[in-house]
């Protein structure tokens, strides 16, 4: 079966999956938790190389300061808690987005989790935190725009490529699939450029509920497509 080497996930649904389980939202949030390391396990099984996942968006900072509080909370003991088991299966960190809007514990900590993981090669785990696809977009073509003002590159250069690279998934490759759980049709500002290819699934299935029979009918779905990228 054809396999994607890039995953893409919307986590879509923790809050009503709480709300289903008449419990609070962060315990949502905790069982989202449960299933990052669910799809991890299984990319890692699938032989996929890379997993991106939007856990905070730069517009979730509108949210109540209590919850905002509780993910940041429960993002730094994630990876105090999960880096030996990363060590152990070969799982190098990436983070992406507007890192500097984050508490410093959780910078601090990401730094170390990133440099300690550098060197594995098994599976990359991208972090899309305090991310927005747009403001990723402007930040790029003002660096390129400064390039202009001071004489370093002509307008008529700039080319796709040069953008991509000005982008913070420089280097990464694109992804294959995305997929929003939740039922969502909406792309949420998350990849827009970088999912421009991309086979997309959306599943009904809350986040905290994501197991192996969703992503492998994710998994048979991008199979089953034939990718043209507009040739013919």
């Amino acid at each position: 079966m054809k396999i994607p080497q890039h995953i893409a996930i919307i986590m879509d649904g923790n809050g009503r999956w709480a709300e289903q389980h008449n419990v609070i939202r962060a315990k949502g949030h905790e069982n989202g938790g449960l299933a990052v390391q669910r799809a991890i396990d299984l990319c890692i099984e699938k032989g996929i190389k890379w997993l991106t996942l939007y856990a905070f968006s730069t517009e979730n900072w509108g949210r109540s300061k209590l919850e905002v509080s509780a993910l940041m909370h429960m993002l730094g003991k994630y990876l105090t808690e999960r880096l030996p088991e990363m060590q152990q299966k070969g799982v190098r960190l990436h983070a992406i987005g507007e890192l500097y809007m984050l508490p410093e514990r959780n910078r601090k900590l990401l730094r170390e989790c990133m440099d300690a993981t550098a060197d594995n090669q098994v599976l990359h785990v991208v972090l899309a935190l305090s991310y927005g696809s747009r403001q990723e977009i402007t930040a790029a073509a003002r660096a390129l725009a400064t390039k202009v003002k001071e004489g370093q590159l002509q307008p008529e250069d700039i080319t796709p490529e040069m953008l991509g690279n000005h982008l913070y998934t420089a280097g990464m490759p694109d992804p294959d699939l995305l997929i929003r759980t939740s039922g969502e049709m909406r792309i949420s500002n998350y990849l827009l450029w970088q999912i421009s290819y991309a086979e997309i699934h959306v599943t009904d299935t809350l986040w905290p509920d994501f197991d192996r029979a969703d992503f492998d009918e994710a998994l048979e779905s991008f199979a089953s497509r034939e990718r043209r990228y507009g040739k013919r």
